[in-house]
């Protein structure tokens, strides 16, 4: 399970959205649950990522994060000359980090 410690030591610091942007486009390749959130039936290319955070909320033991996230879907068999064809993709997810461990949970928003 990955961990965002910096974010959680930056909890109600002014720039706690910036760290947590950056820790979340840090993180391994293939962490993030962006299959998930594919829209053309491709697969994700996450070696490049781009996220935003949307808002923030805690109670006692978790902080929660509402993330957008821009990746890049590959379309494979198309039909077109320039196959596999690479997609602009975004989803939404939520991320959980919990207070105690810093361990962090994603969940794909869906529609």
């Amino acid at each position: 399970m990955p961990r965002l410690p910096d974010s959680l030591n930056h909890w109600r610091s002014a720039d706690f959205k910036q760290i947590l942007k950056g820790e979340i486009e840090r993180l391994p390749a293939g962490t993030l649950p962006l299959d998930k959130g594919t829209s053309l039936g491709g697969y994700v290319d996450d070696t490049k990522i781009t996220a935003s955070v949307l808002n923030t909320s805690e109670d006692d033991l978790v902080i929660r994060a509402g993330v957008s996230v821009f990746f890049t879907e590959i379309m494979i068999c198309c039909g077109c000359g320039d196959d596999p064809m690479p997609q602009n993709a975004y989803c939404e997810m939520q991320v959980t980090i919990d207070k105690s461990t810093a361990e962090a949970t994603f969940s794909v928003d869906s529609d």
